[in-house]
């Protein structure tokens, strides 16, 4: 028997209500079922609640019932665990998800059997170090800084590889992976890049200058975006701001020893979903 985590759109009664219907169904087939703590609370299966940190650990497979956001949150939920991510679409618009609600019973019942493919993507390590401070995280679309609501454009110095690139003024640098190139780096008018590739894509945000473009860099590169002046920014990780930096602060952003593994049931063609999620006709 498997242990299945559940995670849900914690905003979308549907979501929860889809929830409470695939844990009475595994926990019939003998399955656990694990919750973090809010999407059992917001699902009302407190039966099935497990710390946050304890929610990845021997997990088997971990169904998302929501959009990309919620595949989102379970990269981080799981950590370093490999585990197997089945997105099922209770979003918007859901480049990551893979089967809809109608197919999920289905669709879980075959990824327990083993019969699907695993597509895998590329991970992005943030280091923050602000002070004496130093703060690890991980992102599947994007890090992110950019000014503070109170502050005008901010000005970041970029090392490439240790060595000097050039110093951005601008409202913000977004370092994406090829999957977060159709997230905030598409609104700055970043490259779309497909998911397949390894890569690490760092697009500016409103910037006050003559050198305006993305670059797109070999996944072995070494970023490191210096704070150089007095004005604040914010640091996100995957929509998730989780710093305040400063005068000599410094962001360094690496390509992943770990990755995301997705489940699916058929060849994936990225084209294919750009041309369904933006409605691009045929002639």
């Amino acid at each position: 028997m498997a242990n299945v985590g559940l995670i849900v759109h914690l905003g979308r009664d549907k979501a929860s209500a889809h929830a409470r219907d695939l844990a009475e169904w595994l926990s019939a087939e003998g399955h656990t079922v694990r919750m973090p703590p809010d999407d059992a609370d917001v699902s009302g299966l407190a039966d099935h609640e497990v710390a946050a940190s304890d929610f990845g650990a021997g997990l088997d497979l971990c169904v998302t019932l929501g959009g990309d956001g919620s595949i989102l949150r379970a990269v981080e939920l799981l950590g370093d665990a490999p585990v197997p991510i089945l997105g099922v679409d209770h979003g918007q618009l859901g480049y990551l998800t893979e089967v809809e609600p109608g197919d999920a019973q289905s669709a879980v019942a075959r990824a327990l059997a083993g019969d699907h493919a695993l597509y895998e993507r590329m991970l992005i390590e943030i280091t923050i170090i602000a002070g004496d401070e130093v703060q690890s995280h991980r992102a599947l679309n994007e890090a992110v800084i950019e000014r503070s609501a109170d502050a005008n454009t901010i000005r970041l110095a970029v090392d490439v590889d240790d060595e000097f690139f050039t110093s951005y003024a601008a409202d913000g640098l977004i370092v994406a992976t090829p999957t977060g190139s159709t997230a905030y780096a598409f609104s700055a008018r970043g490259p779309i890049i497909d998911p397949s590739h390894s890569a690490l894509l760092l697009t500016p945000v409103s910037p006050h200058m003559l050198f305006d473009r993305s670059l797109v860099l070999a996944p072995s590169t070494r970023l490191r975006m210096t704070i150089d002046g007095h004005r604040p920014a914010t640091v996100s990780v995957d929509g998730r701001r989780v710093a305040v930096v400063g005068d000599g602060d410094t962001i360094e952003c690496t390509a992943s020893s770990h990755s995301v593994r997705l489940v699916s049931f058929g060849p994936r063609q990225f084209h294919r979903v750009l041309k369904a999620k933006f409605g691009l006709n045929d002639r």
